[in-house]
């Protein structure tokens, strides 16, 4: 295991549910003239799409105001170029696009209450426009490139219908059009893999814990899981276990909450969480709440913000202890429960393993 500062509590706190629904719920009636309001607008879209996923988890989801969210969604929509900024006013990007197709999934009974198939179509475009020659993607016009934005570009094409690997692909009502090139896709991703089994930025690039989520996620949205070997990857994530049971995201680097989500659902993609000490990690997720206003934090006895609350209760669910917590299970691959992902059509390896 990797070496830790911060050691546990010599106490292990029960999960705070109730607290956790409070601090979401109240996240709305933040004064927009606050700093921390101000310096988080670019990235609202997915500080809604955290908050929302945390309360769906908690079965607790119709405490949000659905309207309000999707009045936001409409607001920062560019239907000029197809895609989704994070916030009104601002540009277009991969990222937040992902993230107003996750909540409108959350949110609706069907994706087409809310976007015309026309629509639905555009964002295909959008998406489409930022592939390169190479097979990898840019986040938006400006061109910065990642492996974030590959992962993105498969989940969003797929939560749409619009990707033909997945079961709910709609390609009668899109005359079978292909938006990207997959293969191109596939082994853009496969060219950022290192010796160590783990996945970069972009080719060559360290091996970090949170790429590798994006990575072995594209992968399985691409159904191209056979193509990299599983247990020399799963034996590098398993080796950030630190002392005080959290995870981090490279060597010789500290624990954060945060790496629950992005070490386990790789694991999870490839059924191996087992391979991990389960009860330390939950004992260091629930040592990192505010048990009286609610939220987690990266560590224990730090502030807490949404980002890290959602990813704490997104690793509970993923360890197993739904039941014990009343949380839904949820899906490694696309980061939602699986009853949403049932909703739209959606089969994977997880939602059939974990019936419910």
């Amino acid at each position: 295991m990797s070496q830790q500062q911060t050691s546990p509590s010599s106490s292990v706190q029960e999960f705070a549910k109730h607290a956790h629904i409070d601090y979401i719920q109240h996240l709305e009636e933040k004064e927009q003239t606050t700093f921390e309001y101000c310096v988080t607008e670019h990235l609202r879209m997915s500080g809604m799409y955290w908050g929302l996923t945390g309360m769906d988890l908690m079965s607790e989801s119709s405490k949000m105001n659905r309207e309000h969210i999707l009045q936001f969604i409409r607001d920062s929509y560019h239907a000029d170029v197809g895609g989704f900024a994070g916030a009104p006013n601002h540009d277009a990007h991969i990222l937040y696009t992902l993230s107003a197709v996750q909540l409108l999934v959350l949110l609706t009974s069907n994706i087409e209450e809310f976007l015309t198939l026309e629509q639905i179509e555009k964002i295909g475009e959008f998406i489409g426009s930022l592939q390169k020659e190479d097979g990898s993607f840019s986040g938006d016009k400006w061109g910065e490139i990642d492996t974030r934005f590959s992962y993105c570009a498969l989940n969003c094409l797929a939560l749409l219908g619009l990707l033909e690997t997945c079961s709910n692909y709609r390609g009668d009502k899109i005359n079978n059009k292909k938006y990207i090139n997959v293969e191109k896709t596939v082994d853009y991703v496969l060219s950022c893999q290192n010796f160590d089994g783990g996945f970069g930025v972009c080719p060559g690039a360290e091996s970090h814990a949170g790429q590798i989520f994006t990575c072995v996620g594209a992968l399985s949205i691409a159904k191209a899981l056979d193509r990299f070997d599983h247990d020399t990857l799963s034996w590098w994530l398993c080796e950030r276990q630190c002392e005080n049971g959290g995870l981090n995201g490279r060597p010789e680097k500290l624990s954060d909450v945060c790496y629950s989500w992005w070490v386990l659902s790789a694991l999870g993609i490839m059924d191996r969480v087992h391979w991990i000490n389960a009860e330390k990690l939950h004992d260091y997720i629930c040592n990192c709440q505010d048990t009286e206003k609610g939220g987690i934090s990266d560590r224990p006895n730090n502030m807490v913000d949404v980002f890290h609350t959602f990813f704490g209760i997104g690793g509970l669910s993923l360890l197993g202890y739904g039941d014990k917590y009343g949380l839904k299970t949820i899906d490694p691959t696309f980061a939602l429960p699986i009853d949403a992902l049932k909703k739209i059509g959606i089969e994977t390896p997880y939602t059939q393993r974990f019936d419910q």
